[in-house]
């Protein structure tokens, strides 16, 4: 299925990636999937989703894997990099008919060595609670799909509850429901709470308390994922209108909003301190959003396809705690001082709190994030403080990512930029530090520094530029009309074409709820591998490894650097 090494053939897999803190190996070993490792025909079927939950038993193994291919849910006892997967074992299996499961989530507060609340959407629109641990289904909401008719996308416990859980579906509706409390046998009728720019909040009138708490409309089309902040009070909900929406959940306010640069957003993450969103979709781009500036910070630009999840690596992003410092030493020496040490994820936490509290910029900072889409690729980035914080004193030799200038040709247009009318030149915008040095030898040359840093990342990143993905947007792992290839500074009149909703795409293209390409900080992933058959849709971060899924029913364990152990199978 795999071959080891990097590899010069397009289509080889990738089993092993090296980035500056080591080696990242995939353990076959660790591979689970159905019992019978017959790979699985996805077509039509609802993505592979993955879950985890620790049970904090005696044995020190306390690692649970939840996974759904086809009509099958399985649990496992997950023992990562430690040895290998029995998949003729699973804890239970179950197998649907009628339905599909789509997606599922842990109750970590409640969960016990002898006990586990597990959450279950499926295809149909009903959410199934079991414990797969007593093998017991003790109850089923929406049943008679009163509540709602459409697909489950995505379900999540409320953080710090040990009953609320919110459902989102395909229909734009997300709801609230308490696990104590019935559905009722007639369709819920609904009381206006609250109402906002494309959202709207409705309680559920009924003269004793039933489900659903709450009913939330948003935006246009479905929803396709939520994640709640960190500390469990903001939530940001992603859209097929191309949307992200950020809430104070409690209060059922409106944050902030962003706009996708193209189609629907389809996955979205919180960086450990709340201090970020990044999100992904249809316009093959990661999206990174600062939740306190409302803005858009930076893109990032490496897949060929959909971008199906995104994650925030806690263990990888790094803290120093330093004194401000002018750096005068090479690119190299500057890479050296960066500590890529992996810290747990609650000191990783606090750590970040304390950089982003002060303006004395006692500590360095850099997030680790990934992705992974349609195209099978998985990439890693990095978030660095010449992104985060522009305008801060830093000496030149410091600042050591390519510079692009806003009025030289972006890769993908004919040549011809794009200013703001009545706008002096904008100042030259960071492109990210994944790129050698040696593309920005000559920062005073604009063509030298483009040339150079176009060249470096196709040859030695496999990234592609706008100009290159137009002539092979045909490939066979990219079957859409519409893509980032056809897009070009000149572009917009077509690019609204596209889309028509409520929320005209030529109003935001431009503006900061949807800057343009050249407006924002550019990154090059750190590693861009193709690391599966067919689409990837999981991507989760643990402290010794991290996980994927392939559309195939395939799920992959990569040892971190120094984190592999050597056993008999």
């Amino acid at each position: 299925m795999a071959t080891e090494g990097g590899g010069k053939e397009m289509n080889e897999i990738k089993t092993q990636f090296t980035t500056r803190e080591g080696l990242y190996k995939l353990l076959p070993h660790s591979e689970y999937s159905r019992p019978n490792r017959v790979p699985f025909n996805s077509q039509g079927s609802n993505p592979v989703r993955v879950s985890f939950v620790n049970l904090n038993d005696q044995s020190g193994n306390g690692d649970r894997l939840c996974f759904n291919v086809g009509r099958e849910l399985y649990f496992y006892i997950y023992k990562g990099v430690r040895k290998a997967a029995d998949l003729s074992k699973p804890i239970d299996k179950r197998i649907y008919k009628g339905t599909q499961p789509t997606c599922h989530d842990f109750n970590h507060l409640t969960a016990t060595a002898e006990s586990v609340s597990l959450l279950v959407g499926f295809s149909a629109g009903q959410v199934q609670l079991i414990d797969p641990i007593k093998k017991e289904t003790s109850k089923l909401f929406n049943e008679e799909r009163l509540i709602d008719k459409a697909r489950v996308t995505c379900v999540k416990w409320v953080p710090g509850s040990e009953s609320l859980f919110l459902v989102a579906h395909s229909s734009g509706n997300m709801y609230l429901y308490n696990v104590e409390h019935t559905c009722g046998t007639t369709a819920p009728h609904y009381q206006l709470l609250k109402q906002g720019e494309s959202f709207a909040v409705h309680t559920c009138k009924s003269k004793s308390t039933r489900n659903p708490l709450l009913k939330w409309t948003v935006g246009e089309g479905a929803l396709s994922e939520f994640a709640f902040s960190p500390d469990g009070k903001f939530l940001a909900c992603v859209s097929q209108d191309g949307f992200l929406r950020v809430f104070n959940f409690d209060s059922v306010e409106l944050h902030g909003t962003m706009k996708s640069y193209f189609g629907g957003l389809l996955c979205v993450c919180w960086s450990p301190d709340g201090k970020y969103i990044v999100t992904g979709g249809e316009d093959d781009l990661v999206t990174v959003w600062s939740f306190v500036d409302c803005r858009v910070i930076a893109r990032g630009h490496g897949h060929k396809s959909w971008v199906s999840v995104v994650a925030f690596d806690p263990y990888t992003t790094s803290v120093e705690e330093s004194d401000p410092m002018e750096f005068s030493g090479s690119d190299e020496d500057f890479q050296d001082l960066l500590h890529f040490g992996r810290d747990r994820a609650n000191s990783t936490q606090s750590r970040l709190s304390k950089r982003n509290s002060t303006d004395s910029r006692p500590v360095s900072v850099t997030y680790r994030f990934g992705s992974v889409g349609q195209d099978t690729q998985l990439c890693l980035w990095d978030l660095t403080e010449d992104i985060l914080f522009p305008h801060q004193p830093l000496s030149r030799a410091r600042t050591h990512t390519n510079v692009m200038n806003a009025t030289s040709p972006p890769a993908g247009s004919n040549g011809n930029s794009v200013t703001t009318p009545g706008n002096s030149v904008p100042p030259p915008l960071p492109r990210s530090n994944s790129l050698p040095h040696s593309a920005v030898s000559n920062a005073g040359s604009k063509s030298s520094v483009m040339d150079g840093a176009i060249a470096s990342g196709v040859s030695k990143f496999a990234t592609l530029s706008l100009h290159d993905r137009k002539e092979r947007h045909h490939e066979k792992d990219h079957k859409r009309n519409h893509s980032m290839g056809h897009i070009s500074s000149k572009s917009s009149d077509k690019l609204n074409l596209v889309t028509k909703t409520k929320t005209d795409p030529a109003k935001t293209l431009g503006t900061p709820l949807c800057p343009r390409m050249e407006d924002v900080p550019l990154l090059e992933p750190l590693i861009c591998k193709k690391i599966a058959h067919e689409r990837l849709t999981v991507l989760i971060f643990l402290e010794d490894c991290i996980v994927t899924a392939c559309q195939e029913g395939f799920i992959c364990t990569w040892g971190r650097p120094g984190k592999v152990v050597s056993f008999n199978p």
